[in-house]
């Protein structure tokens, strides 16, 4: 799979460690930034990071120190559908069940064993395509045009 993944000066040295991860185990992974633990604003890391998600064929990591900026600003960006994954039930089924591209972690809250849990989970997990989930995304598409 291939993956864009970035972070803000808070979640860098998490997110270097998790490409290094998704990396090894096979994945191709574009890195947006930060590209050094100076500090950086994460609406701009996450606008990037979207950009690429939104083109297709990759799914989105962004780190950050909570998860939570993050995710505000990537669910800013039309078509994105991000969620904070602090656990592994809500990093699969976030996917399977909301059909989320980017997923949210907070490098002050999961540690890096965690959080390659996360991210392994979110990435073996698809879309569950049963009608109630599919008309469930739409209607958030729908949403997003009001």
């Amino acid at each position: 799979m291939n993956i864009v993944i970035g972070s803000d000066h808070a979640g860098y040295h998490l997110k270097l460690q998790l490409a290094e991860h998704l990396r090894s185990a096979g994945h191709g992974v574009t890195d947006v930034g930060s590209h050094d633990p100076a500090p950086v604003d994460f609406p701009d890391i996450a606008r990037a990071l979207c950009g690429l998600v939104r083109k297709g064929g990759v799914r989105g990591r962004v780190v950050c120190g909570t998860g939570v900026g993050a995710a505000i600003a990537a669910n800013k960006v039309r078509g994105i559908r991000a969620a904070v994954c602090h656990d592994v039930h809500s990093a699969h089924q976030s996917v399977e069940h909301d059909d989320v591209n980017v997923m949210c972690i907070g490098a002050q809250i999961v540690g890096a064993w965690l959080a390659r849990d996360l991210v392994d989970a979110f990435v073996a997990a698809e879309f569950d395509r049963t009608e109630d989930f599919v008309r469930r995304v739409r209607k958030l598409h729908d949403m997003e045009s009001e």
